[in-house]
């Protein structure tokens, strides 16, 4: 489920963060965050 795949990438995407990965991986990590959100809330519209 999308929320599923969401929640997944979050908690990918904070534990990067935290463990100081390098830049580029953090920011594809939070555009796909983004995509899967925007995603989410075209779906809920319809």
């Amino acid at each position: 489920m999308l929320n599923d795949e969401i929640c997944k990438l979050r908690d990918e995407l904070n534990k990067s963060i935290e463990e100081g990965k390098d830049y580029d991986t953090i920011y594809q990590l939070s555009v796909k965050l983004d995509e899967l959100i925007a995603e989410f809330y075209r779906l809920k519209i319809s």
